[in-house]
């Protein structure tokens, strides 16, 4: 979850912490920066009066400073915070509740208390050993470590492994093949990570300014920013979910290179279990990509070749491939990391739903698989916002799936053959919403026999909801920031708003899609009553309605006239067949620009001249 959406949720108390970590931070840079000085200006110097997206703007102005703070402050600290920011910064971690996070470090330390008791046998051994194998390579490692954290009693100081000593030994650790997860337990035998006191240990980040905990809801948050910049200190160029993009794409035999090269079993693991193994040994992207993945014996020109073919698997555009093996991997990398927010843009909110549910209808243990790949509890019901809040996109849902999982899925879908099967089914969605944003007009006057005509088999009873996702899905276009995670939380059992837009700060439209089968939509006294109930929830929570928008396929007289004579509440009406025109333009302009504030005019809007402004 973006950091701007987390400050949308939280109290002013639970974003205390990070705040006056930013103001101090602030502080520092400002004296040496004229711009970040200008702008502390302009909120009358006091960070704890700004909003949201000037929070989010300084934290980005900032993003170093707080890298070297922090990293500084988790140094300082015990092995307990390390484990504990591994578990948070993983994929699928960054919304969760305490109690979800207790058990997920429970399980953690289980797993490195046994790796650490198996090294421990193997470190043993290597003591035993003259040549250089892998038992007397955990044995060096080990002593080191043990230098490193016991030297300060040397001099009567506290024990601890210092910034120089950490990178000393991330050095050693990968001139000597070892993994993340070998390290962190080799460490656990020098410096023994506490089994409980979780919930101290998660006040400590608060206070560092690094996550937000919600006493109400019981609740800790780590922004997505925040995430990636724990990946820079940890060494990870990819997270998980990219790493696991790229071992679907190797062959056996090259996923057999890796766990050799680390020396890990290979005889008689299987395929699933093989990735498994690599995706929980935290391997860096780039040494997989350089190294690991290759046979000992592959020339440099062949290992240029099986990335260029790997950048095809991935699906990845380049508009020059590279001509050493360094720029490949390069690509490779920069673009897996940038790849979230393009892949939420390929696939409206509308698609993005009708894709989950068709997975769980030809592969029903899809919700069981995301639970267990992402560490979501278990008795939760995941739906698509949920997975938008955790940066869980359309193409990671379906790297989650084997390379035969996937071909069965598109088999019963009836897709082509041709093509990256994952980019096959991702397409189809796509149409389907570009299908029903062509018919847009006919879908708001609920003709079925006319979409299906067309081609867009929608039944009677899902009209209502396709039209409210599709207008959801023209306004995702119109570069609208749709908001389903204020939405969801406004939303009531009673009160249940169909689309809120956020204009930035606390500023919203309200919007209300209705679809009518016979003649213009004329229930004013109904839906009047139901936006007015949204408007008063919403401010109720500090928000600022702008507006309220109503999208109907035409309205009548009557109902044009209650609105624009309503003192209440400021509505706007659209109608269907406007939006589409606003949006056909959007979609003609080489650079085209669509002010939200042209939605907010009053009354009935003349999509004709809106679109001429665009």
């Amino acid at each position: 979850m973006k950091l701007n959406q987390i400050l949308s949720i939280v109290n002013q108390v639970e974003k205390a912490k990070f705040i006056s970590t930013l103001d101090r931070l602030c502080s520092d840079a400002a004296k040496n920066n004229n711009k970040l000085a200008q702008t502390i200006d302009n909120i009358d110097g006091q960070i704890k009066n700004a909003s949201g997206s000037e929070i989010t703007q300084l934290f980005s102005t900032v993003k170093e400073f707080f890298k070297t703070s922090i990293k500084e402050q988790i140094l300082m600290g015990s092995a307990q915070l390390n484990l504990l920011l591994n578990i948070l910064s993983r994929d699928g971690n960054g919304v969760a509740r305490i109690v979800w996070i207790e058990s997920l470090y429970a399980r953690e330390w289980e797993d490195i208390e046994g790796l650490s008791k198996e090294l421990k046998e193997a470190i043993q051994l290597g003591s035993k050993e003259v040549s250089f194998n892998r038992n007397h390579t955990l044995k060096i490692y080990h002593s080191c470590m043990k230098e490193a954290y016991f030297n300060d009693q040397k001099n009567n100081r506290d024990a601890k492994i210092t910034d120089d000593e950490r990178s000393i030994l991330n050095v050693l650790a990968n001139e000597l093949n070892l993994t993340t997860d070998e390290c962190a337990a080799i460490e656990h035998l020098v410096d023994p990570i506490p089994k409980s006191e979780v919930l101290d240990a998660l006040n400590s980040l608060r206070d560092m300014g690094i996550l937000f905990i919600s006493k109400k809801r019981q609740e800790v948050f780590i922004p997505d920013e925040i995430v990636a910049v724990l990946n820079e200190i940890q060494g990870k160029d990819l997270a998980d979910k990219y790493v696991l993009r790229i071992l679907r794409t190797l062959t056996d035999a090259e996923l057999s290179n890796v766990l050799k090269a680390h020396g890990r079993k290979i005889r008689g693991v299987s395929r699933a279990d093989k990735i498994q193994t690599i995706i929980h040994s935290g391997l860096g992207a780039e040494k997989l990509l350089f190294e690991d993945m290759h046979s000992i014996d592959d020339a440099l020109n062949q290992k240029k070749e099986r990335l260029k073919q790997l950048i095809q698997d991935l699906e990845i555009e380049v508009e020059k491939l590279g001509a050493t093996l360094d720029e490949r991997i390069s690509l490779i990398l920069q673009s897996l990391a940038g790849a979230t927010e393009k892949e939420f843009d390929s696939l409206s909110a509308s698609g993005f739903k009708q894709l989950l549910n068709t997975l769980e209808k030809h592969f029903p243990d899809i919700q069981n698989l995301l639970k267990s790949s992402f560490e979501l509890e278990t008795n939760e019901v995941i739906d698509t916002e949920k997975l938008r809040a955790l940066s869980i996109t359309p193409h990671d849902i379906l790297y989650l799936l084997s390379n035969d999982e996937v071909k069965e899925v598109r088999d019963n879908m009836g897709l082509p053959k041709r093509g990256n099967t994952r980019f096959v089914i991702l397409e189809s969605f796509a149409n389907a919403t570009e299908k029903l944003i062509e018919n847009y007009d006919v879908l708001a006057r609920r003709d079925v026999n006319k979409l299906k005509e067309v081609g867009a088999d929608v039944s009677e009873s899902d009209i209502g909801v396709k039209f409210e996702e599709v207008t959801k899905a023209i306004f995702e276009t119109l570069e609208l920031n749709v908001d389903e995670d204020l939405r969801k939380d406004l939303n009531t059992a009673k009160d249940k708003a169909d689309i809120v837009v956020s204009l930035g700060d606390n500023d919203i439209i309200i919007g209300e899609a209705k679809t009518c089968k016979n003649g213009d939509f004329a229930k004013y006294s109904t839906t009047s009553r139901q936006v007015k109930a949204y408007v008063t929830r919403a401010e109720n929570q500090g928000k600022r309605v702008a507006q309220v928008l109503i999208i109907a396929p035409s309205f009548s007289d009557d109902f044009i006239e209650s609105a624009e004579m309503d003192t209440e509440v400021n509505i706007s009406l659209l109608e269907a067949h406007g939006l589409k025109l606003i949006f056909d333009a959007y979609k003609s302009k080489r650079n085209p620009s669509f002010a939200p504030k042209l939605l907010t005019k009053g009354g009935l809007l003349k999509a004709e001249l809106i679109a001429k402004n665009i």
